[in-house]
């Protein structure tokens, strides 16, 4: 394999996760971001991409102590 190769595989696989990290980050949803990379489950996704969205958890406990809190 030319060296050439190489560099392109690894750019395209760069640039692979940088759109699953960004789309999981935007708030698509993980299923959605699964299907266009291909997984076939969504839990390869999450494993692979979770430190993505740690933001998610603290979002998660925000709008659950909403919930609680105002009942809506």
């Amino acid at each position: 394999m030319e060296v050439g190769s190489i560099r392109s595989i690894a750019q395209a696989a760069g640039l692979r996760h940088t759109h699953a990290t960004l789309a999981l980050q935007a708030g698509i949803h993980p299923k959605v971001v699964s299907e266009r990379l291909g997984h076939a489950t969504v839990s390869i996704t999450l494993d692979t991409y979770s430190h993505a969205i740690p933001a998610m958890q603290e979002e998660a406990a925000e709008r659950i102590a909403e919930l609680v809190v105002t009942g809506r």
